[in-house]
């Protein structure tokens, strides 16, 4: 009928992109819009890399990678992917549950068990997921549970909280009077599990794991610890901050990565048997996923062999962390404290952070990543830097040089005392 419109003219179209521009353009105002460089590592010539730049393929040298150690170049690892690869082919073929469990993925359990002298450990496709996964799973089968997380504890610890939908209290961080406290008021038969880290990561300090249990001890609470930032590079035999503090077999869970010291990828918990067992058969985030291909699982294993039997790696790694921290604090740049090999520098202005790691890059050929809200407090953005056993004297001048020049230029300010000193 003419003039009459259809019931599909009456109806407004949804600007559904406008959604998602509008998120990004909110990001862009804070000051929090990601950029990440296009870049390829060369094997063999860690930390330098090549940067895919707007100009064309610039060399550059790394300085915030999470390959602590530079295993992901080592030749025991890539000799154990290729040759695995070349036997097995490069999937798994499924979830485990479909599959089975490719033999490399049973080795590399085995060995991480050793590593933390456990009955047993159970893989992930990622640390991410293996806290996600793992804390919510655990306090979901234990009735009316209550968790009790350190306030600075990673994204994937929250989620994993998150998803328990059980009671939590947050500690302030490090505060061992303020867990008591928590726990003294808890009922004595309730269920109780404390989350933490052994190594926060973006200050770089360390939790006091003896004390912590103790607490647990005490008041009869589980313990999970998240070593993601310490398995390879703490202990005899790297099993993190617990073996190097005598503290491994009084955790009850200890979870890690296979993607930083060991230099592939992954994640992982180790406990008891029925702990692991448990969470294998209940895990949606272990079940439904698909498991890790066997080159990886054979690289991780050897990464883990080798450094389960060489110190080597972890003493020259604290000796350039070390000399990083004295070289930048003697050129009056503003090193936040740190107990481990963590370097984070001070910047507290989003925009100055993104800008001095641009001009780092471009300038001085120096990747280093800015980081900013919501990874850590706003007002808190630093650069955070993590020498490797690679980076040698000269890297390690070349940095304190272009740092200098780069605060110079946004007038960033310098510390207070090494000027007066000067």
């Amino acid at each position: 009928m003419l003039g009459k419109k259809t019931k599909f003219e009456k109806t407004k179209i949804m600007d559904y992109s406008g959604f998602f521009t509008g998120a990004l353009e909110r990001l862009h105002s804070e000051r929090r819009y990601r950029v990440f460089a296009d870049l390829e590592r060369i094997a063999g010539r860690f930390p330098h890399a090549v940067w895919h730049s707007p100009a064309g393929p610039k060399d550059v040298v790394i300085w915030c990678s999470n390959d602590y150690l530079g295993m992901g170049q080592h030749p025991k690892v890539i000799g154990a992917m290729i040759e695995t690869a070349s036997r097995m082919g490069t999937g798994a073929g499924g979830t485990r549950n479909i599959a089975g469990n490719n033999h490399p993925l049973v080795e590399l359990e085995r060995e991480l068990a050793d590593l933390h002298k456990k009955e047993a450990a159970l893989v992930f496709t990622s640390g991410y997921v293996s806290n996600e996964t793992g804390i919510s799973t655990l306090a979901k089968l234990m009735p009316n549970c209550l968790i009790l997380s350190d306030a600075w504890n990673h994204n994937s610890m929250i989620e994993g909280v998150r998803q328990a939908h059980c009671e939590k209290q947050i500690f302030r961080h490090n505060d061992m009077a303020h867990l008591e406290q928590l726990l003294a008021a808890a009922d004595p038969a309730r269920p109780k599990l404390i989350v933490f880290e052994s190594l926060y990561s973006m200050d770089g300090d360390v939790s006091p794991v003896s004390r912590i249990c103790d607490l647990a001890e005490r008041y009869g609470a589980m313990t999970y610890i998240d070593e993601v930032h310490a398995v390879g590079m703490y202990g005899p035999r790297g099993g993190g901050i617990s073996e190097r503090d005598g503290a491994t077999d009084r955790i009850d869970v200890i979870e890690g990565t296979l993607a930083k010291a060991f230099g592939c990828l992954g994640g992982y918990i180790a406990g008891s048997k029925a702990l692991i067992d448990a969470v294998r058969s209940y895990a949606p985030g272990f079940i439904f996923t698909t498991a890790l291909p066997p080159p990886v699982c054979a690289a991780a294993t050897a990464a883990i062999r080798h450094l389960k039997n060489s110190s080597f790696e972890r003493e020259r790694h604290q000796d350039r962390a070390a000399r990083t921290k004295a070289v930048l604090s003697a050129a009056a740049l503003p090193v936040m404290v740190s107990e481990t090999h963590i370097v984070p520098v001070f910047v507290g202005d989003p925009e100055l952070c993104k800008q001095a790691s641009d001009l780092l890059l471009t300038e001085h050929g120096i990747y280093i990543q800015p980081i900013n809200y919501p990874t850590v407090p706003k007002g808190s953005e630093r650069l955070r830097i993590t020498p490797s056993p690679y980076h040698e004297d000269r890297l390690i001048d070349a940095l304190a040089e272009a740092l200098v020049d780069v605060w110079q230029r946004l007038g960033l300010p310098l510390k207070e005392r090494a000027l007066a000193a000067e």
